[in-house]
């Protein structure tokens, strides 16, 4: 997924639009075929399918009675805020704007040292009507020295061109979307045009992370240029524009926090990380709050004083780092500086920041061999996908090619870095450790039966070798284990020895597990049971399932944490049994790993998912060994820390085992006074961390936010992802704590305080009759929906392993991620263009056709449709859908469903055009995701089982236990008028931290008060 690059012109295959040699004569659609019965009528009586645009609600009257609740309901923005003329005083850094830089474009650096104005002049381009022309472009937190005199306050600046307009009015009561009493579906919210507008206008321009101060939507691919701002990337807050108090900002019920993804993968045309070593001193920091250097720190007194931007502390410059100041106080080696000009670094850090020696990433691979494994063939997959992950295609290259090259081992690509040794340990009911050290003819086998008290019998020597040294001994090896215990079979596995003994390997080290698992493990020390009974769902105690109860587990994993060791497992359940998740995954949990579950895992079909999620985990960028802090101005303090890590009391630095490019955590603030709104806000993220090179780091990531004392300037500067990561993050964190239905209740309760807070705030010329929602958190109630139809927290039966594999995923789940998890892409492949899915001609950006809202009245009769969650992706087909279009995409003879192979995991290579258009778009969907990987399951009408799964995803529809997204508005549009008339009852459990609030006095709950 890494390597692959949607943007190069060469990365599709390319395929001139032609007619499909199995369309029929005379109509003008390829796929047309003769529907007889379905979701509904047919659209025409041809079978024709119009674009997907075009399809609706039924105008029978059936939302009559629903719609009838809404009133006036209309949809509003804010109106726009007038200018005013900005008098603060200027207190801060500097960055230069000012230098002439080439013209924008999509996905290239820009060069070195030029910072200008990017998105300077997009008139041409797009209207004034278009939702991503007009953004707030700023002179960024006062940074800029033209003029240097006012501090970033987005609302006061004039508007030019961006992303999207902060205020622009929409339909009105009894506008274009409300008429008699129904409501146009075109005028409510809708993610995908959003999804889509902003992706369109991100290939043709760069997000300057300075001028620009409103992020592109989380799902949406971007080029960022640091400008001395992190990108939203690396960090995205809630609010681009804080209020100056916490009683203003407990009127708009809004979370103030950070969402935290330190290690983010960047994309091609973005400047790298850059690397700083300051030798055996280390990087200057603050004396009085240890904050690193940044680019906001200020210098005074012709060079001699550090002004620290967080506590305001003038610090003496050491000697080695001092350089003169020109007349209006600019370091003259600023350009040369990146720590003075980037908003995200890393630093080369002394002795003194290592916990012990770092060396290069030591990978683990302790693999299940018991009954279950070996039966379904996950085991026999699992070294499969080993094999792949470290060594690519290249694995069945031997020594005996290297004849013609006068006897020299040919070289093969590295997947894992110089420095880094992988280690092989199997276990069922004993351990078996492999000595693969490359001077053996093969790998030779130790058993350990002693369960109560394992030790690892190998040397480090013999245990951890250099994958490419011994590359044939670990082939061989791989390839005899599905065989070699094919004749024992254990059925009763023993993990948590296999894990104490794998934690010794480690200890000195420190380094990264990666875990199989196909069965419960009920035998040895740290066995476990059955916990999930149905008497004990939608109670109370149905919480105690979702968190470990067995003290061995919870010390196995802090042992974890403090070797440094962070624990990947993939679980496949066998027949979709129990695994105890809660417990197992404490230890992935707390140590910074990751779950990658499959409920009902099927060989062949998950084959290809679980090679590719194998090969994420070895090949993303991995650190292990590291600890996190996150300071903040004067007047914020961090109040609580939301994602997988361990911290021993509140206020210690985050401990977590490993670290990669797809976890993302969260941290809320709190006020412990009055900020000054002639100054900014700014919040720095430390994660100290060993490389999988073996070097010792600090990565840096700088964010800065205007004060304002108008809650109208902070509402229009809202970061709707990052809000909707911080209530998901914080819910789930709540889940150990409270029942579902409380959590459901503050979830529905928190939506409301937040859309009414609005309305208290910024939209008293609106008529009260009408729903009004911020302009940039629109989408919001359909996120915060989707959130409460996910497995975490829907109501009805759920079993306690999915419940609990959500909730964690919520935790560590990354803005993009949760952006699809919460509301899927879905594409109609029978109604695609010729042109869409190939490469435009004179860009080379790829044509991706728009999406559909994920609601069923969208689904036609006779259709096609790729729906992807980020998890999963479904190809979902009607059970009239045209044999034409299935030979295109399938191949000759494959014109029934039944002729389908119900274990297809990806589509053939066909010369086809609709087959090379759906690859296409496979291809670029699996290049803006997270960490699992995209792999195709067939849902077909009426024959497959996840034809409930493409159910579930239609979230806008009745579902899920929950309402549909018009019910839904209408719900929020009584709360919101209940509550600016005063008659407003709270649900009951609707606190979800009330029973806290003694002890937690001043913390963020999910109900705004």
């Amino acid at each position: 997924m890494a390597s692959y690059n949607p943007y190069q012109q060469n990365a599709y295959q390319q395929i001139p639009p032609q007619q499909s040699q199995y369309s029929h004569n005379g109509p003008p659609s390829q796929y047309a075929g003769t529907p007889q019965s379905g979701y509904g009528p047919p659209q025409q009586d041809q079978g024709y399918f119009p674009q997907q645009g075009q399809a609706g609600l039924n105008n029978d009257g059936s939302m009559a009675g629903l719609t009838g609740q809404m009133g006036g309901m209309g949809l509003g923005g804010d109106a726009a805020a007038p200018y005013r003329p900005n008098k603060k005083k200027n207190r801060h850094a500097y960055h230069n704007l000012d230098q002439p830089t080439a013209p924008p474009q999509a996905f290239g650096t820009p060069p070195p040292g030029q910072y200008s104005h990017i998105n300077a002049d997009t008139s041409q381009q797009y209207g004034s009507d278009h939702p991503y022309a007009g953004q707030q472009v700023t002179h960024a937190m006062n940074q800029f020295p033209a003029p240097a005199s006012a501090p970033f306050s987005p609302g006061l600046q004039a508007p030019t061109q961006g992303f999207r307009q902060p205020s622009q009015p929409s339909p009105a009561a009894g506008g274009p979307g409300v008429s008699q009493g129904k409501v146009d579906p075109e005028q409510i919210p809708s993610i995908p045009r959003l999804r889509d507008s902003a992706s369109q206008y991100y290939l043709d321009h760069v997000y300057p992370t300075m001028e620009q101060h409103l992020p592109p939507p989380a799902a949406v691919p971007f080029v960022a240029h640091d400008q001395g701002n992190s990108s939203p990337k690396f960090a995205r807050l809630t609010l681009n524009n804080i209020p100056s108090t916490q009683e203003a900002l407990t009127t708009t019920a809004l979370p103030l926090g950070i969402v935290l993804q330190p290690l983010a993968q960047l994309q091609e045309g973005e400047q790298a990380v850059p690397v700083l070593d300051f030798g055996d001193v280390g990087p200057p920091r603050c004396r009085r709050c240890r904050t690193y250097i940044n680019p906001f720190m200020t210098f005074r007194s012709g060079g001699n004083k550090l002004v620290c931007n967080m506590c305001t502390f003038p610090n003496d410059v050491p000697p080695e780092y001092f350089a003169p100041t020109d007349p209006s106080g600019v370091r003259v080696d600023r350009a040369q500086r990146p720590e003075l000009t980037t908003g995200t670094v890393e630093f080369m850090v002394p002795k003194e920041y290592w916990a012990k020696e770092p060396v290069g990433l030591h990978w683990l691979f302790l693999i299940d061999v018991g009954q279950e494994a070996i039966n379904r063939g996950f085991l026999q997959a699992f070294c499969e996908s080993v094999l792949l992950a470290l060594y690519g295609d290249h694995q069945h290259e031997n020594e005996a090619d290297s004849e013609q090259s006068n006897g020299d081992i040919p070289e093969v690509p590295r997947r894992i870095p110089l420095g880094s040794k992988v280690g092989f340990v199997t276990f069922d009911r004993s351990m078996y450790f492999f000595n693969c050290n490359a001077k053996l003819d093969q790998a030779q086998m130790l058993v350990m039966p002693d369960l109560d008290e394992p030790f690892v019998p190998l040397g480090s020597e013999g245990l951890f070798v250099d994958p490419y040294e011994s590359k044939s001994i670990i082939i061989g090896l791989l390839q005899r284990l599905p065989s070699l215990f094919s004749r024992i079979k254990a059925p009763e596995p023993a993990l948590l020895p296999a894990l104490k003994a794998t934690q010794e390997a480690l200890a000195l080290t420190g380094g990264k597990i990666i875990c199989s698992l196909s069965a419960l493990p009920t035998s040895g020390p740290g066995r476990l049971f059955l916990r999930d009974k149905n008497d004990l769902h939608g109670i109370e105690t149905e919480r105690k399932l979702f968190q470990t109860e067995h003290a061995e587990w919870r010390t196995m994993a802090s042992k974890m944490v403090a070797s440094g060791i962070g624990v990947d497992f993939f679980l496949a359940a066998a027949s979709g049994g129990y695994m105890d998740i809660a417990t197992i995954g404490h230890v992935s949990a707390v140590s910074g790993g990751e779950i990658f579950f499959y409920p009902v895992f099927t060989a062949p079909r998950d084959v290809q998912r679980l090679t590719k999620e194998v090969e994420r985990t070895v090949t993303r960028e991995t650190g292990y060994q590291a600890l996190m802090k996150v300071r903040c101005s004067n007047g914020l303090q961090v109040s609580s820390y939301h994602g997988n890590f361990l911290q021993h009391n509140f206020g210690a630095d985050l401990e977590l085992g490993s670290v990669d490019a797809d976890k993302a955590l969260g941290v809320m603030f709190s006020y412990d006074g009055r900020l000054d709104s002639k100054l900014d806000a700014h919040f720095q993220c430390a994660l100290l961390y060993t490389t999988t090179s073996g070097e010792r780091r600090v990565r840096c990531t700088n964010t800065v936010a205007s004060v304002s004392e108008s809650m109208t300037e902070v509402m229009r500067f809202l970061d709707q992802d990052a809000i909707v990561s911080m209530i998901a993050k914080e819910a789930a964190t709540r889940m150990t704590e409270r029942t579902l239905k409380d959590i459901r209740n503050a979830l529905t309760e928190k939506t409301i305080d937040i859309l009414a807070g609005h309305r208290k705030t910024g939209s008293g010329s609106h008529p009260p009759g009408q729903l009004v929602l911020p302009e940039n958190l629109k989408e919001f109630s359909m996120y915060t929906l989707g959130l409460l139809k996910c497995r975490a927290f829907k109501a009805g039966h759920e079993p306690s392993d999915r419940r609990t594999h959500t909730m964690r995923f919520l935790k560590s789940a990354s803005p993009l991620e949760l952006s699809l998890f919460l509301y899927p892409r879905i594409v109609a492949l029978h109604t695609l263009p010729d042109n869409s899915c190939f490469a435009d001609p004179e860009t080379g950006h790829l044509i991706v056709p728009p999406c559909l809202r994920a609601s069923f009245g969208r689904i036609e009769e006779g259709g096609a449709y790729l729906v992807d969650d980020g998890q999963i992706c479904l190809l979902w087909l009607h059970e009239h859908v045209s044999p034409n279009l299935l030979e295109d995409l399938f191949g000759a003879g494959n014109n029934s469903l039944a002729d389908l192979n119900h274990n297809l995991s990806s589509l053939p290579v066909l010369e086809t055009h609709l087959n090379a258009q759906a690859r296409n778009l496979i291809a670029y969907w699996s290049s803006v995701r997270g960490s699992k990987a995209l792999t195709l399951q067939l849902a077909r009408q009426g024959l497959d089982g996840a034809e409930y799964e493409f159910a579930r995803l239609l979230v806008e529809d009745r579902n899920n236990e929950a309402q549909s997204y018009v019910d839904w508005l209408v719900h929020l549009h009584r709360g919101i008028q209940l509550e600016l008339s005063g008659q407003r009852k709270k649900e009951e459990g609707e606190g979800v931290g009330a029973g806290l609030e003694g002890a937690m006095a001043g913390l963020s709950n999910l109900i705004g008060r």
